[in-house]
């Protein structure tokens, strides 16, 4: 790589596509000091906080998704698509790239289409094993594309494709050698196995109500809880732990420990996100899955089936959560053969070196 080359990374919305958009720049930065990297995100999306505490300078667009439940509030979604490639358009003459890189989310589109018109050279990163319908459609003129999952030749050309994983936190591979100090940090009792409970970076109702619901049992069974509910749930989860008069749950609406939680963890209830599946490979945790059946194309269902139907994880869906999510979590607390199985299996998924991987593909496009 050129010294002092410059690098836009677009994307956003969610914290699984911004984690690995900061892993990526990371690595970037550890193989050149000089690399000036800005980043491209959507107004209002958490990527406009993340992003800024991590060390980059980032410029939102007035980008927005298309909002599904009520399609009276997309009419003036072409305008913000236009005002959103025309700022792209000022970023990109401005700052004069050497690579743009999407990452998902509502801002890459924007981004990679005016650096294709521009003739600045993109790569995407696909996390999911369901590609979305901007990535299927940008990476017709990408020059490489990144994938987490084997078999994607299905949505991109196979010329093109680079299987690299997921990009993850550094410290979430490290894990192994905190459990100690995890169990300290969360007061928790070395002697009784622990679930993690994770909806996602927002969280996840259903997930919730069904712990809500069934925390009793949980405890009942000698379990003990790390709960990351998100903000919308954190009342309602405190007033339940609460009832209970147990020091056996710590709640929190957001953990920034993520090391920790995995460190603490004998098994885990999360979502099927692509940054949450490529975590559960590495920390090689015993997991079930409750995908959100609402994201796009059910992505988070074809991640949590590649798992499946490796005898990785358990899958519940969400539809049957209320009903049968915490019976599973003891079913499986109770199987130590499972919990193995699933541990080992899991972990031959991982792909630790994916952020340096993905940031040597930049380096040999940039030449």
């Amino acid at each position: 790589m050129k010294k002092g080359a410059k690098i836009i990374i677009s994307g956003g919305g969610t914290g699984g596509h911004i984690y690995p958009a900061v892993a990526i720049a990371n690595e970037l930065k550890a193989k050149d000091p000089d690399v000036e990297i800005l980043f491209v995100g959507a107004e209002g999306k958490m990527e406009m906080e993340k992003v800024p505490k991590a060390g980059y300078q980032i410029i939102g667009l007035p980008i927005a998704g298309i909002n599904r439940s009520n399609m009276l509030a997309n009419i003036g979604l072409p305008f913000k698509l236009i005002k959103s490639l025309w700022k792209t358009y000022k970023v990109i003459k401005g700052f004069k790239p050497d690579i743009a890189i999407g990452v998902g989310g509502y801002a890459s589109g924007p981004t990679l289409i005016m650096a294709n018109f521009l003739g600045v050279p993109t790569l995407i990163q696909e996390q999911n094993s369901f590609a979305g319908v901007t990535n299927k459609s940008l990476a017709k003129k990408a020059r490489k594309i990144c994938v987490a999952y084997p078999n994607m030749e299905r949505f991109f050309p196979k010329e093109k494709i680079v299987l690299t994983g997921n990009p993850v936190r550094k410290d979430i591979i490290e894990t192994a050698s905190k459990r100690e100090q995890a169990l300290k940090h969360f007061g928790l009792d070395p002697e009784r196995k622990t679930l993690l409970i994770i909806g996602g970076s927002q969280g996840a109702k259903t997930i919730n109500e069904s712990i809500a619901a069934g925390l009793n049992d949980l405890i009942a069974n000698d379990l003990q809880v790390v709960w990351q509910t998100g903000k919308l749930f954190i009342e309602q989860a405190k007033a339940a732990v609460e009832a209970l008069q147990t020091k056996r749950v710590f709640v929190s609406d957001f953990i920034y420990e993520m090391d920790l939680a995995y460190a603490a963890a004998d098994l885990v209830v999360s979502r099927a996100g692509a940054l949450s599946v490529s975590e559960l490979c590495l920390a090689a945790k015993p997991s079930i899955l409750v995908p959100f059946p609402a994201a796009a194309e059910d992505h988070q269902t074809a991640n949590a089936l590649s798992l499946v139907n490796a005898n990785a994880a358990w899958l519940v869906k969400d539809a049957e959560a209320r009903t049968i999510l915490v019976d599973k979590v003891v079913e499986l607390a109770a199987n130590p053969k499972a919990m193995d199985d699933l541990s080992k299996n899991i972990h031959q998924l991982g792909k630790p070196y994916a952020g340096r991987e993905i940031a040597e593909e930049v380096i040999n496009l940039i030449g």
